[in-house]
């Protein structure tokens, strides 16, 4: 290698250098102005010429993560807490997959010596009556409400309330199922989702009079603040149930508009007066939705349907003119 490369290896080397330390005091190499840290990228930019002087900087803030609403748990790792679980989710499990970390096939051997871990943490995670009286009721719970297509946070609200009821000892007497269903009845209502009490007995595992029961006591003794369920809830499950036409569901829309400018809808049953306005509609637009067919697709009785959509068409006809 000749002087020359060498030298000018050198002259390189010591302008880098230069470059280095006047980045490090805070002076842009390229204009003299002033450098700044940029903590959002992790770079070091210059505020005159915007030269990027440096990357990649190491992020000294903190390592945790806040999981709950008020910001104030500073977990660093693990799901969030939720209310859904018996032990709030803080507790691990051990999964039903026979399988290694590869994929293979555990042994008979390993098998059953991962069936007594499993009924050992079982064991250890429900200490109690009560915890064992969580468990059951959220799974309860968690199964309703996913055949109901309920949202996550109607279930975390009924999570709640049933834990309320236990506190308050209202469980007895009754039984677990039905104050679980109630729990989520009352749920979907204060969430806007409410669903007739005919459609949570056809998945839960106690008959309609014992949810109604529990219902009403949940709802005394708990102090639940429920606003009268709007009939225009129940409208848009009820359509989508039976899949009438747009037409169909738009005069529907418009015959229940006209019932509540007459104040129809008060007092009534608003599944009722929804099922009616639906049954009201399609004589209107000639759509073949027998009473029976609400009855099977809604719950709402026949007789509740005849009662009904006979006013509503009169209410319509004074709101059309």
């Amino acid at each position: 290698m000749s002087q020359t490369t060498v030298d000018a290896i050198e002259s390189r080397s010591r302008e880098r250098e230069r470059e280095v330390t006047r980045s490090e005091r805070g002076t842009c190499p390229e204009c003299n102005g002033r450098i700044r840290p940029d903590d959002d990228r992790g770079e070091r930019v210059c505020s005159d010429c915007g030269l990027v002087s440096g990357g990649d900087e190491i992020d000294y803030g903190p390592e945790w993560r806040s999981f709950d609403e008020d910001g104030n748990s500073r977990g660093r790792v693990g799901a969030p807490i939720t209310q859904r679980r018996h032990d709030k989710g803080l507790s691990t499990t051990i999964g039903w997959e026979d399988r290694d970390a590869y994929g293979n096939e555990l042994s008979a051997r390993k098998r059953s010596k991962l069936n007594r871990l499993r009924t050992w943490n079982e064991r250890f995670t429900s200490t109690n009556s009560q915890e064992r009286n969580l468990k059951q009721a959220l799974g309860e719970l968690e199964r309703m409400a996913s055949a109901l297509g309920l949202p996550e946070p109607c279930r975390e609200t009924a999570a709640i309330i049933y834990r309320q009821a236990v506190d308050a000892d209202l469980l007895l007497g009754r039984s677990i199922e039905a104050v679980a269903t109630a729990s989520l009845y009352a749920a979907a209502r204060q969430h806007g989702t409410p669903r007739t009490f005919s459609t949570f007995e056809s998945v839960s595992r106690v008959d309609e009079p014992p949810i109604k029961r529990a219902y009403r006591q949940l709802s005394s003794d708990l102090g639940l603040e429920m606003a009268p369920p709007d009939p225009d809830h129940y409208l848009r499950q009820f359509t989508s149930s039976l899949g009438v036409s747009e037409e169909t569901e738009r005069v529907a829309r418009d015959v229940l508009a006209a019932a509540k400018e007459e104040q129809l809808h008060v007092g009534k049953n608003p599944a009722g007066v929804a099922a009616a306005a639906i049954y009201a509609a399609g004589r209107l637009t000639n759509e073949h939705v027998t009473q029976e067919t609400i009855d099977d697709a809604t719950g709402v009785s026949k007789f509740t349907i005849r009662n009904r959509y006979q006013e509503l068409l009169d209410a319509y006809g004074i709101y059309e003119n």
